[in-house]
């Protein structure tokens, strides 16, 4: 009995160890061990108080058998209570005396067990409970039923193996068996949850139970180890930054590498990551003036203004000599007032054929002498306008006068010599008479054709 007493306190210093409750994880266990039987002393007049105490406390009247005397089955229901279904087998030797007794003891009980770190917390090294509940006790083929109640703890090496202590009271009702201790030791296996990815985290608590995956993330996986599990990581298989939903960037420039078009450059978020350093609108890898601003059609570049005139080259109708921009960056023109006034009388002078864009006899003349004022002023556009009085219709009058302006036009870079370039045809119809239409002179001075300096 004294191994037997240092076994028992060797069970409690042993339950600093890992602990871990029965629960709705692993809601079943089964338990093997053994059970000791200690038949107290009726509280009667004749017995000292002394003798009651050292009977609850002494081991020498404890009946147990050097075997597995006990089985115990255990299903978890909820909120910390646990039915325990106990079978026990004990020969009893002793009652009062040592070696007074022969006789066969065994009992079958129902508990209902209460974790009690449901009250206090979970300790996370003990694992205390009370239990109540009845069963039918039989000793010497006398037999009854009884009333249980005590308390045990569950000390576990693992999630399913642990050490199991429990010490408890019987009261009897029918005076066919006396009241007694029932202590057990023993072995607990408990088992019935199920971790289908071997995560650690049962199924019903693991948001992923077919992926193994973190506790701290309900068993769901961070593959890249960046604090964000993989189904809010838009970059789950390379570690990033919460802020870009667990994508990196590389650069630092706040735009996730998968959307940065200049991975490893700092760029800006209008750019696609890519820098601009002239602030140009032109990225730096296509920009071919990168510290200079140019418009995105120059490549980034500035236009040039080779002449420097003020007049950009892509503008400039003459980009290497310097003009005005009046003059789409050519030289101004210059002609004498002498010359102008020439050229409006002898445009005056051009006659055509009634209705008709051709030219009367002798107005030929007029036109070569057009020319050669032209010719003298070979830097100078000229715009050759056609116009009609209001006889018949504005339709066709606008149709004559522009017909009869390109005939001018027409005649003077094919017989006069004058470059295509140099001029410009268009027709205003009866919109801008100079005279009054409702007399034959008026309708006369109408039927014109002018000549003007294009600067």
């Amino acid at each position: 009995m004294k191994q037997l007493k240092l076994a028992v306190m060797a069970l409690f210093a042993f339950a600093a160890v890992n602990v871990s409750a029965q629960d709705s994880n692993n809601p079943w266990a089964v338990g093997f061990g053994v059970n000791v039987v200690d038949f107290n002393y009726p509280w009667t007049n004749n017995v000292p108080v002394e003798k009651l105490g050292a009977d609850y406390i002494g081991t020498s009247d404890w009946n147990i058998l050097p075997s597995i005397s006990r089985v115990t089955v255990d299903r978890y229901l909820n909120d910390g209570f646990t039915l325990q279904l106990a079978g026990s087998l004990n020969k009893i030797e002793t009652v009062y005396e040592e070696n007074d007794s022969d006789m066969l003891y065994w009992a079958i009980d129902a508990n209902v067990k209460y974790d009690l770190n449901n009250l206090f917390g979970q300790t996370g090294w003990f694992d205390p409970y009370i239990y109540v509940g009845g069963g039918y006790t039989s000793v010497d083929d006398e037999g009854e039923g009884m009333l249980n109640g005590g308390l045990g703890f569950n000390t576990w090496f693992n999630d399913n193996l642990g050490l199991n202590f429990q010490s408890g009271y019987k009261q009897e009702f029918a005076d066919k068996v006396m009241n007694h201790f029932q202590h057990s030791a023993g072995l607990v296996f408990r088992f019935g949850g199920k971790d289908t990815d071997g995560d650690g985290i049962y199924d019903k608590d693991d948001a992923c139970p077919e992926v193994a995956g973190l506790k701290e993330f309900n068993g769901c996986p961070d593959t890249d180890g960046d604090g964000i599990k993989d189904s809010d990581d838009a970059c789950p298989e390379v570690a990033g930054l919460a802020a870009l939903n667990g994508c990196p960037d590389a650069d630092g420039d706040g735009i996730a590498d998968k959307d940065d078009a200049c991975p490893t450059e700092k760029g800006t978020k209008a750019n696609n990551g890519c820098p601009d350093a002239d602030g140009d609108g032109v990225v730096d890898g296509k920009d071919k003036c990168p510290n200079t601003a140019g418009p995105a059609a120059n490549n980034g570049c500035p236009w040039p203004d080779t002449d420097g005139d003020g007049v950009l080259d892509k503008d400039d109708k003459c980009p290497n000599e310097a003009g005005v921009a009046s003059n789409n960056g050519c030289p101004e023109v210059v002609i004498k007032e002498e010359a102008v006034k020439q050229l409006n009388e002898f445009a005056r002078a051009i006659y055509f054929n009634s209705g008709k864009s051709t030219f009367r006899t002798g107005t030929t003349g007029k036109l070569d002498l057009i020319a050669g004022i032209m010719k003298e002023y070979p830097k100078a556009n000229f715009s050759i306008q056609g116009h009609t009085d209001s006889s018949g219709s504005n339709t066709l009058n606008q149709k004559l006068s522009e017909k009869r302006a390109k005939a001018v036009l027409d005649y003077l870079v094919a017989k006069g010599g004058i470059a295509a370039d140099r001029l410009t045809s268009a027709g205003f119809g009866e919109d801008y008479p100079i005279a009054d239409n409702k007399t034959r002179a008026g309708r006369a001075e109408n039927r014109r054709v002018e000549i003007k300096l294009v600067k």
